[in-house]
């Protein structure tokens, strides 16, 4: 290379990155046809690192702190390289700046709900939402893996990647936390961090870390709703059949007095609320027959009555409001009726 030549070449004494703007995750240094001079100076700021890349080849890693570039501070450059101990010319390189602070509130939720395992309700179609954070610990992986060549890298362009490692893991977070679905809701912060277990080793190999995660709701589908709604009407009448066909009466009778006084006004209403009140009092008494065992009743117990407040029992197990073991119970006190 001739000397006017050497003049017009162009060489870099500072490599530095100042970060413009938010969710730039990698940055390219713009090199063209810059060198690097020897024993310039390499500037990492806090949450920050830099890698030197010669011929797609990944060489030296530095953490935050300022580097005077030689062989000594550059040994895999150097050894790519073939350079001897006397080296002391420019050199080309890529070098890469990542940043390593937290990207918070990263949202995941569920678009379609996820099936999950229940050991009260079986089978449960789960609906939930959070946020979490992330950064990036190993530039190396996260160059090889994620961002490779690209003049920048952006938090955005790894957004849906990421959300859908956090769906992925979330049946195996409900099945490693041993929560029932109806626990789940209070314990919410216990379901983030085994949904931060499960995820974790997922993010690690792409070099991020998984530094939080949230849960903000949990819930279910609403038809499942209503017959959790139901279990719960049962648990606060004490699992009374009697009680509790009352309380649906009472639940229903809104309902019934609509139809009933759709024509006739306040008749209408008065003859929908007595026929909703009558209802209840009917079917109250009919269970409280058959799983009560009253004085009067236990004197003449009819077969067909035992059979019909079976039948009743075995419609309420299929909606889900009788347990298989309340049911047993309860039939197994009607048949010693029969004996």
């Amino acid at each position: 290379m001739g000397l006017m030549d050497f003049i017009k070449k162009q060489f870099i004494d500072i490599l530095q990155w100042t970060e413009q703007g938010d969710g730039v995750l990698a940055w390219r240094y713009p090199m063209a046809e810059y060198e690097i001079q020897y024993g310039a100076s390499l500037t990492v700021r806090e949450s920050q690192m830099a890698v030197f890349v010669n011929e797609g080849k990944v060489a030296d890693v530095f953490g935050p702190g300022m580097y005077k570039l030689t062989t000594q501070t550059l040994p895999v450059l150097t050894y790519l390289k073939n350079w001897d101990k006397l080296f002391e010319s420019p050199f080309k390189s890529d070098v890469y700046f990542f940043s390593t602070r937290q990207q918070i509130d990263q949202r995941w939720g569920t678009q379609q709900p996820v099936t999950i395992r229940d050991k009260d309700f079986g089978a449960v179609r789960l609906r939930a939402f959070g946020n979490y954070a992330y950064r990036i610990a190993d530039p190396k992986t996260f160059h090889t893996e994620i961002s490779g060549t690209r003049e920048a890298y952006a938090a955005a362009d790894l957004e849906g990647q990421l959300r859908g490692m956090m769906l992925q893991h979330i049946s195996d977070a409900v099945a490693q936390s041993g929560i029932a679905f109806l626990d789940l809701a209070a314990n919410q912060v216990e379901f983030a961090k085994q949904i931060q277990a499960a995820t974790a080793p997922s993010f690690e190999a792409v070099g991020l870390k998984l530094e939080a995660v949230t849960v903000q709701n949990v819930s279910l589908p609403e038809e499942l709703q209503k017959i959790l709604d139901q279990k719960i009407g049962m648990g606060m009448v004490g699992g009374d059949m009697g009680k509790f066909m009352q309380y649906q009466t009472a639940q229903s009778m809104p309902e019934l007095a609509k139809g009933a006084g759709s024509g006739g006004g306040i008749a209408g209403d008065a003859m929908g609320l007595g026929a909703g009140v009558a209802l209840g009092q009917v079917m109250a008494q009919q269970l409280q027959q058959g799983l009560q065992g009253g004085a009067a009743a236990a004197a003449g117990v009819k077969p067909a009555d035992v059979m019909a407040t079976l039948e009743k029992l075995g419609e309420l197990k299929a909606k889900g409001v009788l347990t298989e073991e309340e049911f047993a119970t309860k039939k197994a006190e009607l048949l010693k009726k029969l004996a």
